[in-house]
């Protein structure tokens, strides 16, 4: 049955609200927006703004990725959601440690290192762990899985709609993305250098808990499947 310019236009509307009221707060640029301040600590405004591109790109490309053709990959290899969660919320709680926990000394060598950043290694550096797991953890991966799947119709121009819409929520997340890390160091400003340290400390730590969340979500749904197969 052939489906009209109209219905594939409210499709096209309707999910790209849905992917973006889903997605964003769940990626929540402003909050991660400190934390690759924190990462970044010494470069220089141009490199800052050439990572924030990139990694609006990366994120973009992971998430659009995700959403198409996620599932498909998971399990053509076998891979469950669970995991991908235990695996992510490990690395980002090992992140966030490493920032929770940083001395003077790794800050300065940190430093030293954001500041010897070329625009090609801040190309080839820009993907991990900025833009994964920071800025586009296992759990914005699971949800895009997610938006794809619900998104999927039986009819060809109109799961085609839905995720035209869904691919240009994701761009325009890109944006405010982009705008958060390029300007992060103007929104923090007022703070003061006190300030700043405490906010990103505090940033820090709720990464931390973060990612202590996602892996306690991925194992208590490993030991549900687990409990189920044993009570049959």
């Amino acid at each position: 049955m052939p489906v009209d310019l109209a219905a594939l236009a409210l499709a096209f509307g309707k999910s790209a609200l849905f992917a973006f009221a889903t997605i964003l707060p769940i990626l929540n640029p402003a909050a991660t927006a400190p934390i690759f301040l924190g990462l970044t600590e010494g470069a220089s405004a141009a490199t800052r703004a050439l990572l924030a591109r990139r990694i609006a790109r990366n994120m973009f490309a992971l998430m659009a990725g995700s959403m198409l053709v996620g599932s498909f990959v998971l399990d053509f290899f076998g891979i469950s959601l669970p995991i991908v969660r235990v695996g992510g919320g490990l690395i980002v709680a090992a992140t966030a440690w490493r920032l929770l926990t940083a001395t003077h000394a790794t800050l300065d060598s940190r430093t030293d290192l954001a500041e010897a950043f070329t625009p090609e290694q801040a190309r080839r550096q820009a993907f991990y762990p900025l833009t994964f797991p920071i800025s586009c953890g296992p759990g914005s991966i699971a949800a895009a899985i997610t938006v794809g799947v619900a998104l999927h119709d039986a009819q060809l121009a109109l799961s085609l709609a839905r995720m035209g819409g869904a691919l240009v929520a994701l761009a325009l997340i890109g944006v405010v993305m982009y705008l958060a890390f390029r300007y992060a160091s103007r929104l923090l400003r007022p703070l003061g250098e006190a300030g700043t340290i405490v906010f990103l400390r505090l940033s820090a730590f709720i990464l931390l808990c973060l990612g202590v969340q996602i892996v306690w979500d991925g194992v208590s749904e490993l030991l549900r499947g687990v409990l189920a197969e044993v009570a049959r």
